[in-house]
């Protein structure tokens, strides 16, 4: 009986160290998973061209897939900071905004945006238009977008609290920067400095996921 309570716990905490351990790694597979083909498709042209459009075309699963299996990453790494402490996320707040953005990402990839001046090859050049799954695209990607500058912000007010200036500044820089280039992509109508700052500062986003978990595993 002694052995079977000892070791209860145990396993339930090995398999929230996978879990958090698999938040960690989904930042940077989603970025290079999406590098990757941003680099290699005929047609894709980071300047013109926003990185949900690679699920389009032959290859476009892999971005598909790229999507949904980073959500659920994020996902499986909420439910177990429910369990883990940690100083900056909290137990609930954090747990709730990062199971938002790996939601937000998920139905990213079930609902598939349009095809976008000239990508992938054959479609007209220019904006198009947008149909409903283009929309819910959209939509998937504020719920991700508006949970991911909510954790930045809120992390950083709680690590100022305990003192922690360095990563209270990481974490409001990030969510600052993140909510700017989300902003000035709207607001540009997808011109090529905004596309590409934008680019950055999904990877910015996806580095603090990565860092923040980070924390939590050790």
């Amino acid at each position: 009986m002694t052995e079977a309570i000892t070791v209860r716990p145990v396993a339930r905490a090995s398999v929230g160290r996978v879990l958090l351990a698999g938040g960690v790694v989904a930042g940077p597979l989603w970025v290079a998973v999406a590098l990757v083909q941003g680099l290699a498709r005929d047609g894709f042209d980071f300047r013109r061209h926003p990185v949900s459009v690679l699920g389009n075309g032959d290859l476009g699963w892999l971005q598909i897939g790229n999507f949904i299996v980073a959500g659920l990453l994020c996902v499986g790494a909420a439910l177990a900071l429910r369990r883990t402490p940690h100083p900056g996320l909290g137990p609930v707040s954090g747990p709730w905004l990062l199971g938002q953005y790996g939601l937000g990402l998920v139905l990213a990839g079930i609902f598939v945006a349009d095809p976008f001046d000239g990508f992938p090859a054959g479609t007209p050049r220019g904006p198009g238009e947008v149909s409903w799954h283009g929309f819910a695209h959209f939509g998937a990607g504020a719920v991700a977008f508006s949970a991911l500058i909510a954790a930045c912000l809120i992390t950083a007010r709680r690590f100022a609290r305990r003192g922690e200036r360095g990563w209270a500044a990481y974490s409001a820089i990030t969510g600052v920067f993140f909510a700017a280039a989300w902003l000035a992509l709207v607001a540009s109508g997808g011109r090529a400095a905004a596309l590409v700052a934008f680019a950055v500062a999904v990877a910015a986003g996806w580095a603090w996921v990565s860092a923040t978990l980070l924390r939590a595993v050790r």
